[in-house]
């Protein structure tokens, strides 16, 4: 019975309140490392002096830490120099940084493997550089981009658990409190968070391959 107890309203609606947050801050650390990402890979992309190995630096630094020190870092350290955030802010931080990396060198990688005999021709049609960019360039490197992209949108959904940490109110967090209540609450509410993750993963998945196809 005391598994059934598990599956209560309460619970659920715990639990579901948890999964809120925790898309809330995906989709807009999501949009934010996108944006970061496109701008930054493309930036290196161009090669621009000085700027560009700057954020060369910068992208690599950030993909070969840790994201737990990152998320450590922005909720924690960052007030030592007058930056204030709470335990969401400071997770969308994080996030931002870390995936915004990650992105980056997608964009870079996908921009770097069109063709350079394509670039070449656009330019000599009388094509500007940031016309052929605009035109020629990241239309095709996008088509190449989306797998990568979905599969980085999928770990940055799932790495919102890490938050758990800094008590950030996601669903692990709240799995974790309900868990509490009693032992046997552990396999089915670890199932009911499995399901979660995997639904919206899924969906994500199917979505890339729909965007995919219609862009072939």
């Amino acid at each position: 019975m005391d598994i059934l107890h598990a599956f209560s309203v309460d619970n659920m609606r715990f639990i579901l309140e948890g999964f809120y947050m925790t898309l809330k801050v995906a989709l807009i650390s999501i949009i934010l490392s996108f944006l970061v990402g496109c701008v930054v890979g493309t930036v290196r992309y161009t090669k621009i002096p000085i700027v560009s190995p700057v954020l060369g630096v910068a992208v690599e630094l950030l993909r070969n830490l840790p994201l737990l020190l990152i998320i450590f870092f922005a909720r924690f350290a960052l007030p030592d120099v007058g930056i204030k955030l709470g335990p969401m802010n400071a997770t969308i931080v994080a996030l931002t940084l870390f995936e915004g990396a990650m992105i980056a060198e997608i964009v870079r990688s996908g921009l770097t493997s069109i063709d350079k005999g394509q670039i070449e021709a656009a330019r000599s049609s009388g094509l500007s550089y940031v016309q052929t960019l605009w035109h020629i360039v990241i239309p095709q490197g996008l088509r190449r981009m989306v797998p990568p992209l979905v599969s980085q949108f999928i770990s940055l959904l799932k790495d919102t658990s890490l938050a758990i940490v800094i008590s950030l109110p996601e669903l692990m967090h709240h799995a974790k409190i309900v868990i509490g209540q009693s032992y046997s609450y552990t396999l089915p509410i670890l199932f009911v968070v499995a399901v979660l993750y995997f639904a919206v993963n899924y969906a994500l998945s199917l979505a890339a391959r729909r965007f995919e196809a219609r862009m072939v």
